[in-house]
């Protein structure tokens, strides 16, 4: 069995794929902060709802009707969206360095969080592997 076959490692992999994507985003808007006119961009959140249900053909059951009903769409994995920045300089930026350098800060403790995550599955693997 390919390691890539098991969904909780290709979400994994999608999800770090995202963050590399989001901090190329993220220094992109660092380094045009003085450029006027520059609205920074930001990654929608990952949503991987849709493809948890459709990798084991497992979903849920609304058996109450106080329960939250997941909405899945079939959106592209990474969409982009206008950063919401408070603040616009005199030329019309937007680019904030702080509210950046937290993005930035943020996306590199979810990144290695993954990792991590990724990094110990494997390991957990590789145990079961040698005990059989």
């Amino acid at each position: 069995m390919n390691i890539g076959d098991l969904p909780v490692f290709n979400l994994l992999k999608e999800k770090l794929n995202w963050h590399q994507a989001r901090q190329k985003l993220l220094a992109e808007n660092v380094a045009n902060a003085d450029t006027p006119g520059f609205v920074p961009l930001d990654l929608k959140p990952l949503d991987p709802s849709g493809r948890i249900v459709s990798l084991g053909g497992i979903g849920t059951a609304a058996t109450n009707r106080a329960h939250i009903v997941a909405s899945l769409s079939g959106s592209s994995p990474f969409p982009l969206e206008k950063s919401a920045s408070w603040e616009t300089s005199p030329s019309a930026n937007a680019v904030v360095l702080e509210e950046q350098m937290m993005k930035v800060t943020e996306n590199q403790m979810d990144y290695q969080l993954a990792t991590t995550l990724y990094s110990r599955g494997l390991a957990l693997l590789k145990t079961a592997v040698r005990s059989a």
